[in-house]
């Protein structure tokens, strides 16, 4: 929780704002839950509204090379309408269902390296502030997590998880990114493949899930990328890791493989790894495979200390911008 009184706009004396999100992780398409604390300031306030916005950090790769920006993927209104007076104590619950295309940020309680905020917003008589932001943490949908392990008992070791600007081509894609989990390969796909990359379209209906595989070249053909997608239910019963394996067996298995992406930077190669591309926190971490499947493993507390130092620049780059 990053706590800032109003200034600004608002002027010195103007009220606070602190919000409070219920102990926890939430999961995409679930709901959030929390309070929205305010206190008055010196003198009254009409307080016209009170919004959350969820943000994220996301990268974009264009002709010039690569960027990263915060984008604002969902606002909700949760009060509004009343006079605060100077000095006085408001407290405003909040449930709000999150799009089901949410971010996963954790995997078995290990941070993943991505970074999502919850953003809030208050208008004052015509004003508008933006004063508090904190972290919002999000595990995987059961289906997700189960895929996941089984692709670390199968031998496939985490090695990054980005979010990506731009649209997946033929997907049905609501948010303005997507996630990217990146994946080692498996000791007996070693030789075919440098990565696979996993994401996860989730909607009321099932998960879309994409997978594309960084395909190694040969003695007479360069490398280049395939990939395939499947559709499963939120709560299908099957054994995962033959699923994936036959996933897997079939990605690598495609012969040519053009970038299915689309969007305002769909003209990149997100694949090229001379050093361009920014693989975050959590780079060549281990994997805790076996019967815990794809969790992400901390050397001596480095890579969490990464991730919490990364998340606190976040919020206070942020916060800078903002103010």
């Amino acid at each position: 929780m990053v706590f800032k009184r109003l200034l600004g706009s608002l002027g010195v004396g103007g009220p606070t704002v602190d919000t409070v999100l219920d102990p926890g992780a939430s999961r995409p398409g679930g709901t959030l839950t929390g309070y929205v604390h305010l206190d008055g300031g010196q003198t009254d306030f009409d307080i016209e509204h009170i919004t959350l916005e969820l943000v994220a950090r996301v990268e974009a790769e264009h002709a010039e090379g690569e960027s990263e920006g915060v984008v604002a993927f969902e606002r909700f209104t949760v009060g509004g309408g009343f006079r605060l007076a100077a000095g006085q104590r408001h407290s405003a619950p909040f449930t709000v269902t999150l799009p089901w295309e949410t971010p996963v940020t954790e995997l078995h309680g290990q941070h993943l390296g991505v970074v999502l905020g919850v953003r809030t917003e208050l208008a004052v008589a015509g004003a508008r502030d933006k004063g508090d932001l904190d972290q919002l943490s999000i595990a995987p949908l059961p289906v997700q997590e189960a895929i996941l392990e089984a692709f670390g008992q199968l031998g496939f070791g985490f090695r990054s998880a980005d979010l990506e600007y731009g649209h997946i081509a033929g997907a049905g894609q609501r948010l303005p990114f997507y996630q990217e989990v990146e994946l080692t390969p498996a000791p007996r796909y070693a030789h075919q493949v440098n990565e696979i990359e996993v994401t996860f379209l989730a909607n009321p209906g099932g998960v879309e899930v994409v997978l594309e595989a960084d395909k190694r070249g040969g003695l007479f053909s360069g490398g280049h990328d395939a990939l395939t997608r499947f559709t499963v239910g939120h709560h299908d019963s099957r054994d995962w890791t033959a699923e994936v394996d036959a996933w897997v067996r079939q990605l690598t298995e495609r012969h040519g493989g053009a970038h299915a992406h689309t969007g305002p930077y769909a003209v990149h190669d997100h694949h090229d790894h001379g050093g361009v591309h920014r693989s975050g926190p959590g780079m060549g971490t281990a994997v805790a495979a076996g019967a815990a499947g794809l969790a992400v493993g901390v050397a001596g507390g480095l890579v969490a200390a990464e991730v919490v130092d990364e998340v606190g620049d976040f919020f206070e780059g942020d916060e800078e911008d903002e103010g």
